[in-house]
């Protein structure tokens, strides 16, 4: 079945940086738009960034425009999320979605604090 498992969460400091990774399993990695999303209770699901199955295509949130990198790997089935000069309001759960399969995964804990 369609598995998606994020890592690469963390505790972080105003200025770092951090790499999340989101294996993928169960269906066709590389034909699939892929997407990070985060989740801060009591707020809504926030797209954070897109990318398109052939990794040649990218959308990035207001929020992290300029901040982020999404890139994949379709030979590994891993999609990546690069957060530089990070902010304490991308303290959230971030999460990875397979576009069209609606598909969640867990999601990884990312907190930006002193």
């Amino acid at each position: 079945q369609v598995q998606l498992v994020e890592s690469g969460g963390g505790l972080v400091q105003p200025g770092g940086s951090l790499r999340l990774s989101c294996a993928a399993s169960g269906f066709a990695f590389s034909n699939y738009s892929m997407r990070w999303f985060r989740q801060v209770p009591g707020k809504e699901r926030e797209l954070v960034a897109r990318i398109s199955a052939d990794g040649t295509t990218t959308y990035y949130g207001d929020a992290v425009e300029g901040r982020c990198t999404i890139s994949r790997d379709n030979s590994k089935n891993e999609m990546y999320l690069q957060m530089d000069k990070m902010e304490p309001d991308d303290t959230a759960v971030y999460i990875c979605n397979v576009l069209g399969l609606g598909r969640w995964g867990q999601g990884t804990q990312v907190t930006v604090s002193l």
